[in-house]
């Protein structure tokens, strides 16, 4: 577990620099997965018209997606925490946007699910590394603020897909949008090019391979974990880690259930069931999304100035609140102005994760520990399409957007659980 000393330290230029690089590079890279994500989900009408599928069909390509991030985000964090955050993030860069292009190019069902499912494995790298590379790269006491900055560019990249899907598919179709996600992720590459590895881990990396000389060149007898499973193994080494690991578990489960089933499918409601149209349903999802950027922004704030559990309590709450209130309006200023809190206390806790999860786990593992449970939550998120899409049908999207805020009391009582270890050093 991270040691529990308090850490002090000061900026020279030289760091102020560094860190925005690596801010930048992880928050770009983290767009790109927000903007991926959402171009899905603002295609599924032309995916849907083009191969005849059903609603439930269509939402399992977001399922499909986000079940192959479970799978890259488990390998490529171990990867990271073996060979370095930006070596690995160049490699995630580039598996997912080849094949987030190759969704263009689909002629049916499985091929895009292919496509997605590859493309997913790319992203699942994205959040755990670039989360690792932000809070290794900053002061600890302004640690929550630069991880939400990465929650950040994810959000600005999903503000980039609401702003850009509507006009791209009313000019060229549902495949120009997948040809629009290659550039972002050409350039993202380009950037990560100019980041070096931060400290923390170069110190690790020295004293790992230092244990190793002395263990004879075998790095398991060092007592560091080197291989796969003994980085898996380390997430669950004692009854207290083992304890926090599930715990933070059901936190980004419920985090990406809440947002997944919210954000998939609200053009859609917007759009056809209340009537705003395509052109208005694109809109009033942006305020959404401009909501939980203002929300990222004041949850690392909060969680910085007065600690990881009263911020997530405080949003928490406010998600229970702000959804069950959404699901009842059909006024549609009454949806703008409640997107907007709604998007802010849902998803406004997705930068505290990076920061929550870095101060849980040594270096060692640490990119390990951010992909393998972000992901796993990941995974059970990516069941809220389907599911959404299925309570949708029987009883309507209201009511099945009403059922939301049981998950958030469920996260609620999971804090408990979890340490808070705001303003401790970086093992």
């Amino acid at each position: 577990m991270s040691a529990s000393t308090p850490l002090t330290t000061t900026d020279t230029a030289e760091d102020r620099g560094y860190r925005r690089r690596a801010l930048v590079a992880a928050a770009v890279g983290y767009g790109l997965d927000g903007f991926d994500l959402l171009i899905l989900s603002f295609a599924l009408s032309g995916i849907i018209a083009t191969f005849g599928l059903s609603d439930v069909a269509a939402g399992s390509l977001s399922t499909i997606t986000l079940l192959g991030a479970v799978v890259g985000g488990i390998v490529f964090g171990a990867l990271a925490d073996r060979h370095g955050r930006v070596r690995v993030l160049t490699w995630t860069v580039l598996i997912f946007a080849v094949f987030t292009g190759l969704s263009a190019l689909a002629q049916g069902y499985w091929d895009l699910a292919a496509y997605r499912f590859i493309a997913g494995i790319g992203i699942g790298g994205e959040f755990g590394i670039g989360m690792a590379l932000a809070a290794e790269a900053v002061r600890a006491d302004r640690r929550a603020r630069a991880t939400s900055w990465v929650g950040v560019g994810f959000q600005l990249g999903v503000f980039a897909a609401a702003v850009v899907s509507a006009p791209v598919i009313a000019l060229w179709g549902w495949r120009a949008l997948f040809v629009i996600g290659l550039v972002p992720a050409v350039f993202a590459f380009i950037i990560r090019r100019g980041v070096e590895e931060p400290e923390t881990f170069v110190r690790a990396q020295e004293q790992r391979e230092r244990g190793a000389e002395a263990a004879g060149g075998d790095h398991e007898a060092s007592g560091v974990p080197n291989s796969f499973g003994a980085k898996i193994a380390g997430l669950f080494k004692d009854r207290e880690t083992a304890t926090i690991t599930l715990a933070l578990t059901v936190l980004t489960s419920v985090q990406n259930f809440g947002y997944f089933g919210i954000i998939t499918w609200l053009p859609n409601y917007l759009s056809e069931q209340i009537g705003l149209g395509v052109t208005k349903g694109s809109l009033w999802t942006a305020v959404t999304v401009m909501g939980m950027l203002a929300g990222i922004l004041i949850f690392g704030q909060v969680a910085d100035r007065l600690g990881r559990r009263p911020a997530f309590w405080i949003f928490q709450a406010g998600a229970i609140v702000t959804i069950l209130a959404y699901s009842q309006f059909t006024d549609p200023s009454a949806l703008l102005a409640g997107g907007f809190f709604m998007g802010a206390f849902a998803n406004g806790m997705i930068g505290g994760h990076g920061a929550l999860l870095a101060e849980l786990y040594p270096t060692a593992i640490r990119a390990t520990a951010q992909n393998v449970i972000f992901n796993l939550g990941r995974a059970v998120g990516g069941l809220a399409p389907v599911v959404i899409a299925l309570l949708a049908g029987h009883l309507g999207f209201g009511f099945a957007l009403a059922l939301l805020p049981l998950i958030y009391l469920i996260q609620f009582l999971a804090m408990f659980l979890i340490p808070d270890r705001r303003g401790h050093r970086l093992d």
